[in-house]
C-alpha cells in the first residue's frame, strides 16, 4: 500500500485549501504567515522547503521548538500592534497566508490592508475564515458555531468587505467562496 503524506491528502481533499495554495507558488517564495500557530512553519516548509518563511503571531499556539525552527523569522507581538508589525516587515512578500486569523484581530481592516500592502506587485494572499452563516450553525466543541470560540471578535468577517479592502489595494481575487465546503469532506 502506498503511503500518502498529510500534505498530499490535504491538497486532494481541499483543492482550494492552504496546502494547494502553497503548492502553486514558485519553489523559493518569501512567505508571510499571519497567525502562524498550529505547526504552520513546519507544514509550510514540508511543501516548500526552499521558501523563506516569516511567521507573525500574538502567542505560541501549538508550536513546538522544533516547529519554530522551520521559521526563518518569527515575530511575536501584542494584539494592539498586530497590523503595524505587519507593516514594519515591508512589501517584500510573494505570498501571505492568513488561515483562521482575521476573526481574532482587534482591527481587521488595518490587518487586511497591512497584509495586502506587504505583497510584492505579483504577490498573492491565501485567506480562510469562518463564514457569516456560522453564527447559526449548531453549537458544539470544535467551534462549528462562530461564537463557540471565545477568542473570536465581533461578528464573523464579511467576505464582501474583505474583497473590497483587498481589491482597494490592488489585490486580484482569483477565488472567493462565502462557504467553502469541499464535496468529499461535505459528505
Amino acid at each position: 500500500m502506498k503511503y500518502f503524506p498529510r500534505n498530499t491528502i490535504a491538497r486532494i481533499l481541499r483543492s482550494r485549501g492552504k496546502q494547494a495554495f502553497l503548492k502553486q507558488l514558485d519553489a523559493t517564495p518569501i512567505i508571510l504567515d499571519v497567525g502562524c500557530g498550529n505547526n504552520s512553519p513546519k507544514r509550510t516548509k514540508e511543501v516548500l522547503p526552499q521558501a523563506y518563511y516569516v511567521g507573525l503571531d500574538i502567542g505560541d499556539y501549538n508550536n513546538s521548538t522544533e516547529t519554530l525552527s522551520f521559521a526563518d523569522e518569527y515575530v511575536l507581538c501584542e494584539p494592539n500592534v498586530f497590523a503595524s508589525e505587519i507593516t514594519k516587515l515591508g512589501s517584500r512578500f510573494d505570498a501571505v497566508i492568513s488561515s483562521h486569523n482575521i476573526e481574532h484581530c482587534d482591527d481587521r481592516e488595518a490587518t487586511l490592508l497591512a497584509m495586502a500592502q506587504s505583497l510584492k506587485p505579483s504577490g498573492s494572499i491565501f485567506m480562510s475564515f469562518p463564514c457569516e452563516a456560522s453564527v447559526s450553525f449548531p453549537k458544539r466543541s470544535g467551534t462549528l458555531n462562530y461564537y463557540d470560540d471565545a477568542t473570536h471578535k465581533f461578528e464573523p468577517p464579511s467576505s464582501i468587505r474583505v474583497r473590497q479592502l483587498l481589491e482597494s489595494e490592488g489585490v486580484k481575487i482569483v477565488y472567493l467562496n462565502e462557504r467553502y465546503r469541499p464535496f468529499i469532506l461535505m459528505l
